[in-house]
């Protein structure tokens, strides 16, 4: 069988997200809990409805983590003071280690995939996933347009 460039695409993410997730497990975290770790730190005091979207889940869903990882103390809660309705999302001093750490492990992990693979290849195929990410993000606009046109 000839394996397609989509098939190929999604078997290798479908393994770095796996080989990831038994790294992060070592240090008591999960994938979810790192992206949503991730997402905080990236835009501190972010609601949990904007996360949910940046993240693509059901903010139920995010609500539940943000749940655990608060009892774990990794996350602070705090009313908006714009919205009394929602929660801003802060991360702990304890966070910040598990950030660095997972940080690490994804390094590590990126070291193992591209191992043996020389720096041009890398920089050329990192240049075509951009492009093929924003052909992708461009394609639902391109597609009004074109029926709009």
């Amino acid at each position: 069988m000839t394996e397609t460039f989509g098939f190929l695409l999604s078997d290798t993410s479908r393994l770095l997200r796996r080989r990831f997730d038994e790294r992060a497990r070592t240090h008591g975290a999960t994938r979810a809990q790192w992206k949503a770790l991730l997402g905080i730190s990236q835009q501190e005091g972010i609601n949990q409805g904007s996360l949910a979207d940046i993240l693509e889940v059901e903010p139920i869903t995010l609500c539940r983590l943000i749940d655990r990882m608060e009892e774990s103390g990794l996350v602070e809660r705090r009313r908006d003071p714009n919205d009394r309705r929602a929660w801003q999302l802060f991360l702990t001093d304890k966070a910040h280690p598990v950030i660095d750490l997972l940080r690490e492990t994804g390094i590590e992990l990126t070291a193992q995939a591209l191992r043996g693979i020389p720096e041009e290849s890398i920089t050329h195929l990192s240049e075509v996933l951009n492009r093929i990410r924003e052909n992708l993000a461009d394609a639902p606009q391109q597609q009004k347009d074109a029926v709009h046109g």
